[in-house]
């Protein structure tokens, strides 16, 4: 009992979150979007100095920054509702919304590569690093690429 209670709880903790998501005012989404990906490039950048040895290497800073990546990978993807397509104040193109799958699969692909990133930033292997913070980078442009005016 106890547990079907909890269930019911949470499914309808869902739905009122899905709910507000899906009422949000669309340049209220904009911003939420774009603030994901400027903390994105603000914990993606010092990892970049340090792989391209511009900086120098502090593992720890580079396994808390993948950490954060890690969640903020995340973040963006709610604010791409088709009500967002009319703002002005952004660089989405509008293929966006006409090719949902495909920019899903975009997200999906740069999530994936993160997830590598942390976990090769916690095996503290610098050449993993450096290689995952590639793929990273290689799935990021070819988002912005096909989804991302300049």
């Amino acid at each position: 009992m106890k547990k079907a209670a909890i269930a019911a709880i949470a499914a309808l903790g869902l739905t009122v979150a899905l709910d507000a998501a899906a009422q949000a005012k669309p340049e209220d989404l904009v911003k939420q979007r774009k603030a994901a990906f400027t903390l994105t490039a603000k914990y993606f950048g010092p990892i970049g100095a340090m792989v391209q040895g511009k900086a120098p290497y502090d593992a720890a800073i580079v396994t808390r920054n993948a950490g954060f990546l890690e969640t903020l990978s995340k973040m963006p993807w709610d604010g791409f509702q088709a009500s967002t397509a009319d703002v002005k104040e952004t660089r989405a193109k509008p293929e966006i919304y006409k090719e949902g799958d495909k920019f899903k699969a975009s997200a999906d692909k740069m999530q994936a590569e993160i997830v590598k990133l942390a976990a090769a930033a916690k095996s503290g292997d610098q050449n993993a690093v450096k290689a995952a913070f590639g793929a990273v980078g290689q799935s990021c442009k070819a988002c912005h690429d096909a989804y991302r005016r300049d």
